[in-house]
């Protein structure tokens, strides 16, 4: 472990580093020298080993959510070793092994932060990437990058169960779809369908077998049921499938929907039983005009779900070392970036693409 280690980190003096960024919202990420801010008293220095890619990244670089300042360095699925800490750090030591997700601030002072759901922070929560750095100001940068510096509360650790190259979709695939199985009460015989198996549905189907639930993976064709079935599903129900859908037709307790595009859910809604869920998890942003008859006739209900809080991000951590499980993942160099973001704007793969950080240098 001690190869990780940087001794650079003193009070005061920031960190020069390097990250692939994007310089506008049509270009190519690439090589970019930055610096991190100095290391506060509450703060944990972090060298990236594995980031994830996740599909959010794209939307957020290419402007799809809003406008953004540039250059901008993406990526919120982050597992690293500390290599420094601030004074009055606790919790984590120089060489454990550690993880950022999808935030590293909120104001920890209002009722959601309290009730660990910093997601939801009243007065917002500070982005990985692309927000603003309430300490020192200058914007947020995210895991594309060799090191990252972060207060103490936002750093969860890694157990040490977990293949830690196969660990960081977990703080964003996995935090994304646990939060809602938990919300919902998902446990053993819950009759759960997952809409895609793309990176999300792969680990909403582990997560929820492992909970107990009976899973069906519900696509657009049978071309998955094979590995569907390897992961734990009881199959696959095919949307195109009229006579199947009909049969189906409120057979479903939860549905989780992770499709990450503009679709139509009134597909799929007839598929709950009364007091059914289905909530979506994949799309943010415009969907189809929603059919009221089917909500309204079964007391069925469609709601959102963002991801979980610093508490609930341990939580999966642990649980997936608990039960073995990984996220399927492709291992990536980081000039390869731009090739896997390619692969992701024309299809959805199922596994998630993590950037190996070894080869880059500061």
């Amino acid at each position: 472990m001690k190869d990780h280690i940087l001794f650079v980190e003193r009070k005061g003096e920031s960190m020069k580093t390097i990250g692939y960024a994007a310089k506008s919202a049509t270009e190519n990420l690439e090589p970019y020298h930055f610096e991190r801010r100095e290391l506060l008293d509450n703060d944990v220095a972090i060298e990236i080993l594995y980031s994830g890619i996740c599909h959010s990244d794209l939307h957020t670089v290419k402007g799809d959510w809003g406008p953004q300042t540039y250059p901008l360095i993406p990526g919120h699925e982050i597992v690293g070793v500390v290599t420094a800490v601030g004074a009055k750090v606790e919790k984590y030591n120089v060489g454990d092994k550690v993880g950022v997700g999808c935030m590293v601030d909120s104001c920890q002072e209002c009722d959601q932060c309290h009730n660990h759901e910093e997601q939801f922070c009243r007065s917002g929560m500070t982005a990985t990437y692309g927000s603003e750095d309430k300490h020192l100001g200058g914007l947020t940068q995210g895991g594309y990058s060799k090191n990252i510096v972060v207060r103490e509360e936002f750093v969860v650790r890694v157990p040490e169960a977990l293949d830690i190259s196969k660990a960081a979709p977990i703080l964003c695939a996995g935090i994304t779809t646990y939060s809602p199985l938990r919300k919902w009460n998902v446990g053993k015989g819950t009759r759960v369908g997952v809409i895609g198996l793309g990176g999300l549905g792969h680990m909403a189907v582990k997560l929820a077998v492992a909970m107990g639930a009976d899973v069906t993976v519900i696509s657009r064709s049978k071309s998955k049921e094979e590995a569907a079935k390897a992961i734990g599903a009881k199959g696959v129900l095919s949307s195109t499938d009229q006579d199947a859908m009909s049969k189906a037709s409120g057979s479903f307790d939860f549905i989780l929907d992770t499709v990450p595009v503009k679709h139509d859910f009134n597909t799929y809604t007839p598929l709950l039983d009364i007091d059914g869920s289905l909530v979506l998890v994949g799309q943010i942003g415009p969907m189809a005009e929603p059919m009221t008859a089917p909500l309204v006739m079964g007391r069925r209900r469609i709601a959102g779900s963002l991801i979980g809080g610093i508490k609930e991000t341990q939580e999966v951590l642990d649980f997936c070392a608990e039960h073995n499980i990984h996220p399927e993942c492709e291992m990536i160099k980081p000039d390869e970036i731009n090739s896997a973001w390619d692969k992701l704007l024309s299809s959805n793969p199922p596994d998630r693409f993590v950037i190996d950080m070894s080869t880059l240098s500061v």
